[in-house]
C-alpha cells in the first residue's frame, strides 16, 4: 500500500476494531483519521487539533466508537471516532506531559507521564480512580495481563511495575530491580507466559512470570539501536505464540522469532527515520501493520505478502527437495539395475565380442536356459581371477624321459 502522507511527524497511530479506519497523532496536535482498503487506497476521515502542543499517545475504545487523545498539553480528550469531534476534555489530568496510554477494560483506561505518574481512569467518572508513583521516569509501554487483572509498565528508570487494578492500594505488587537500561517497549509472548522488553541499548530482555518478576531470566541481543516498538503478529499465522514485529530506531520493522531466536525479515524500511510505534489492524488480528517514524507519512505493509510467501518458499524448497530425492533415489535404481544386468568383459574373462546377424543364431543355441542363469553367473563371477601356478608347473618344460598320460589310465588300475 502507498504511504499515507501526514504533514508532520507521527507519535501514534490506534486502528479501530472492527473497521478499516487508521487515527494519528502527530507533533502538531493534530488528530487525524483516514479509511483504507485491501487495494491500496485511502481517504481522509476527520482531522481536528484538539490541543496546540503534540499529541503523543492514542487508545481506542473496545467497540471503537470513542479515542483518546493524549500528550504535552497534560489533558486528555475524547473524541467521536464517528462525528471527529471532541466530546469531552479533561484539562491537567497530569502535573507532566502525557507520553503513554491504554485501555484496559470497557470503563478503565490507564495513562503515565513523564515524571513516572501512572493513573487509573473511568471515563464514566471525572477524577482518576488510582494513582502509583512507583516511578521517577517517563513511562514508556503498558501490557495489560486480562487473566490476573494486571498492569505491567515499562519506565525510563530502567525497571518495571505490576499493578493490581483490582486492589485498592496504591503500591505494586511487584517491580523489578534495576535493569540498567531505559525500558521502552514490553510485549507478551508464549500464551503471557513470558514478557518480552524492547530496551535502549537493542537487547530483548526476557521476563518469566513464574519465576517472578525480580529479573530478566533471559537478554537476547543483535539489534544494533533501541527497540521502540514491539507489537505481536495475528494468531492465524504459524509460530505467532513466538513471532513478534519489532521497530527500531535504525528504521527497520523486523520480523523476528524467540525461543529459539530467529531473524525471519524486515518487514519495513523506513531509512534512516527510527520508528516509533507500529501496530496491527483489526484488533491485531488484520491483514496490515502500521509504522509510523520521523519522516511525516504513514507506512501500511501487507502481512500477506511478508508470511505467505515465506512459507510459500519453504513449501516450494521442500517440494524440490523432495523431488530431487526421488530424482536421486530413481537414478541409483537405474544404475543398480543396469549393473544386475550387464556383466562386464573383466568379469567373464573374455572379450568383448562382435555382434553380427551370422552368428546370432549360434548364441541363441549356446545360450544358458532360464533355469541355469543364476547358478552360470555365479561361475562366471568365481571365474573372474585366475590362480596363480606358485610352482610354475604350467611353465616348466618337459623332461626327455617324462610321459604325458590321461587321467582315464589311472582310474581303471
Amino acid at each position: 500500500m502507498p504511504d499515507i502522507p501526514m504533514g508532520a511527524q507521527i507519535f501514534d497511530l490506534a486502528f479501530h476494531p472492527n473497521r478499516p479506519i487508521v487515527v494519528t497523532g502527530l507533533l502538531t496536535g493534530h488528530v487525524k483519521a483516514f479509511g483504507y482498503d485491501e487495494q491500496g487506497n485511502h481517504e481522509a476521515k476527520f482531522s481536528l487539533r484538539p490541543s496546540k502542543r503534540s499529541c503523543r499517545t492514542l487508545a481506542m475504545s473496545e467497540d471503537g466508537a470513542h479515542i483518546w487523545a493524549g500528550g504535552k498539553a497534560k489533558a486528555i480528550h475524547t473524541i467521536d471516532v464517528g462525528t471527529g469531534e471532541v466530546v469531552e476534555t479533561r484539562a491537567g489530568a497530569h502535573d507532566a506531559p502525557i507520553n503513554r496510554m491504554k485501555r484496559l477494560l470497557p470503563n478503565l483506561l490507564a495513562s503515565g507521564d513523564d515524571d513516572g505518574v501512572i493513573k487509573l481512569w473511568d471515563p464514566r467518572k471525572p477524577d482518576a480512580v488510582r494513582k502509583y508513583t512507583q516511578h521517577f521516569d517517563f513511562i514508556s509501554d503498558f501490557l495489560w495481563l486480562d487473566d490476573k487483572k494486571q498492569l505491567v509498565a515499562t519506565s525510563g528508570d530502567g525497571t518495571l511495575s505490576v499493578m493490581d487494578v483490582r486492589s485498592k492500594k496504591l503500591e505494586p505488587v511487584a517491580q523489578s530491580e534495576d535493569q540498567e537500561d531505559e525500558l521502552l517497549s514490553i510485549l507478551s509472548i508464549k500464551g503471557g507466559q513470558k514478557i518480552v522488553v524492547g530496551t535502549q541499548l537493542g537487547v530483548l530482555s526476557i521476563f518469566n512470570r513464574k519465576s517472578g518478576w525480580g529479573d530478566c531470566v533471559d537478554r537476547i541481543p543483535g539489534h544494533p539501536q533501541s527497540i521502540d516498538a514491539l507489537c505481536a503478529i495475528p494468531s492465524h499465522y504459524p509460530n505467532a505464540h513466538s513471532t513478534i514485529l519489532t521497530g527500531s530506531s535504525d528504521g527497520l520493522l523486523r520480523a523476528v522469532q524467540l525461543l529459539p531466536t530467529k531473524l525471519l525479515g524486515v518487514v519495513a524500511d523506513h531509512g534512516e527515520f527510527p520508528i516509533e510505534r507500529i501496530a496491527v489492524d483489526m484488533n491485531g488480528e488484520g491483514r496490515w501493520v502500521g509504522s509510523a517514524g520521523h519522516e511525516e507519512v504513514l507506512k501500511l505493509t501487507d502481512l500477506k505478502e511478508v508470511f505467505e510467501d515465506d512459507d510459500a518458499e519453504e513449501g516450494e524448497a521442500d517440494d524440490g527437495e523432495s523431488d530431487d530425492a526421488e530424482k536421486n533415489n530413481a537414478d541409483s535404481d537405474s544404475d543398480d539395475d543396469a549393473s544386475e544386468h550387464k556383466v562386464p568383459a573383466e568379469a567373464t574373462g573374455r572379450a568383448p565380442e562382435t555382434e553380427t546377424v551370422a552368428d546370432e543364431g549360434t548364441r541363441n543355441e549356446e545360450q544358458p536356459s532360464s533355469d541355469e542363469d543364476e547358478g552360470t553367473e555365479e561361475r562366471k563371477k568365481r571365474k573372474r581371477k585366475k590362480e596363480k601356478d606358485p610352482l610354475n608347473a604350467m611353465k616348466r618344460k618337459k623332461g626327455k624321459n617324462e610321459l604325458e598320460a590321461e587321467p582315464a589310465f589311472f582310474a581303471d588300475l
